[in-house]
């Protein structure tokens, strides 16, 4: 495995780390203050996730590029095309949310590509398939944290509100 392995491993945190740098700032407390979802992780647990999903996405990477013949040929075209396209529009997702406060239609996109990858990557490796499933699941809670903060936006009536003492 190394050092083609651990260099598909370290590859999709380059773009974090350069999404980290643009938008640090608005990172912390973006799911606290009175309108915060009680379910919402807080940002060092995202963080931390998010490093772990990126680790495990590499990793599956590596193991389709290395049963596909290794370089980068036109087997591998496509498969690892549609991952480096993911991996694009997961970075700007991040940029759109902390942001823009606009992640929908970027959120959309890659849950298609995420799925056309597992797609196209099942005849080639099954375990880089089950390994994808995770951020699969980590996409549907981004894409429930983002609905409420989007749906909390636009209606407030949906806004959860302080609980007033009764005045017995």
């Amino acid at each position: 495995m190394w050092p083609h392995g651990a260099i598909f491993m370290v590859l999709p945190h380059l773009g974090l780390i350069l999404v980290w740098l643009f938008i640090h700032k608005q990172m912390s407390g973006w799911c606290e203050g009175p309108r915060s979802l009680p379910w919402c992780p807080p940002h060092k647990v995202l963080l931390l996730v998010r490093i772990t999903i990126y680790s495990v996405m590499g990793y599956a990477s590596y193991l389709v590029w290395k049963d596909l013949g290794r370089g980068f040929g036109r087997p591998l075209a496509l498969p690892l095309g549609l991952y480096a396209a993911q991996l694009a529009i997961s970075w700007i997702i991040l940029i759109l949310f902390f942001r823009a406060h606009s992640p929908a239609l970027a959120l959309l996109l890659l849950y298609g590509l995420v799925v056309s990858t597992v797609l196209i990557w099942h005849p080639t490796n099954h375990l880089a398939v089950l390994l994808q499933l995770p951020y699969l699941a980590w996409l549907t809670v981004t894409a429930a944290i983002t609905y409420h903060l989007w749906r909390d936006r636009l209606c407030p009536a949906h806004q959860p509100q302080p609980m007033e003492e009764k005045s017995a």
